[in-house]
């Protein structure tokens, strides 16, 4: 454990609580769609070569009528990296591999292609250093600029409340994160990405976590109300079509460059819950 368990704690715990409230919001879009579907949720521990606690965490999945499969995940795991890894994360070396993370991982794939897919991740990594990270990026298949618009100003919004640069970097920070180069396109409509916000002491600490969370009150406030504005639209078998080839587009992003997906992978994480953000369906022409 990292001299930042404190931290990690009350990190953790907003991560969970965020989590209850975002399950209960699609939940009741469900119930809205006459469906009773409910989120499923799967404990998991953490292995470690020792036998020591590893942490561990909850996945969550939902396959309902408007949410084709959507996995909500909180974890909060603690280990040392591998030498060649540490060597490649922020504050850690082989001299000193500990490592805590706890975060709040979302990806939600529709049954509608009118209604976009959606991915939100917020996190705490700890080493000799801690950061926060995350953001949120739309993903539809098929492009409203209603939704984009509405989507990147809340966004933008609680950027500002922060600081007045951080849209501006942050956004850009997504159009060039969630790019897939072998294709030469990116994987949506973006909004925001950052990573590193370091907490030198309490104050940053303070200051970077009141951001993130109010990233994840974004989340909350607008991706449901695209939800519930696209959910009623017919679409029609070409639009389906659509939807399943960029679907596939989705699935090579997040196996071959999502940088969450390789840190699962490399610290021994739960491969279901790592996976669970390739979607139910793709093609690929």
């Amino acid at each position: 454990m990292t001299q930042w368990s404190e931290q990690t704690g009350q990190a953790r715990k907003w991560f969970e609580a965020l989590r209850d409230r975002i399950c209960a919001e699609f939940e009741a879009i469900e119930r809205e769609a006459g469906s009773d579907a409910s989120f499923q949720y799967t404990a998991w521990d953490r292995e470690t070569d020792d036998g020591s606690d590893g942490g561990g965490g909850v996945q969550g999945v939902m396959k309902g009528r408007v949410f084709e499969k959507v996995g909500v995940n909180v974890s909060t795991v603690a280990g040392e990296f591998s030498e060649k890894f540490a060597s490649q994360v922020n504050g850690a070396s082989p001299q000193h591999p500990q490592f805590t993370a706890t975060g709040i991982s979302l990806v939600a794939h529709m049954a509608n292609p009118h209604v976009p897919a959606v991915h939100m991740n917020t996190r705490l990594l700890t080493t000799q250093a801690a950061w926060f990270g995350g953001g949120g990026d739309l993903n539809p298949p098929i492009p409203y600029e209603e939704d984009t618009a509405d989507f990147h100003a809340r966004f933008r919004a609680a950027c500002m409340a922060h600081n007045p640069t951080y849209y501006e970097k942050f956004r850009k920070w997504a159009d060039d994160y969630f790019y897939i180069p072998h294709r030469g396109v990116h994987r949506g409509v973006g909004a925001l990405f950052y990573d590193h916000l370091e907490c030198d002491d309490a104050a940053s600490f303070a200051r970077n976590f009141a951001f993130t969370r109010d990233v994840g009150e974004a989340f909350l406030d607008i991706f449901p109300k695209l939800v519930r504005r696209r959910m009623d639209s017919a679409f029609t078998p070409e639009d389906k079509a659509v939807q399943l080839e960029w679907r596939g587009r989705y699935a090579e992003f997040n196996l071959v460059y999502d940088r969450g997906t390789l840190f699962g992978l490399k610290t021994g994480g739960n491969i279901d819950a790592i996976l669970m953000s390739l979607p139910p369906e793709a093609t690929w022409s």
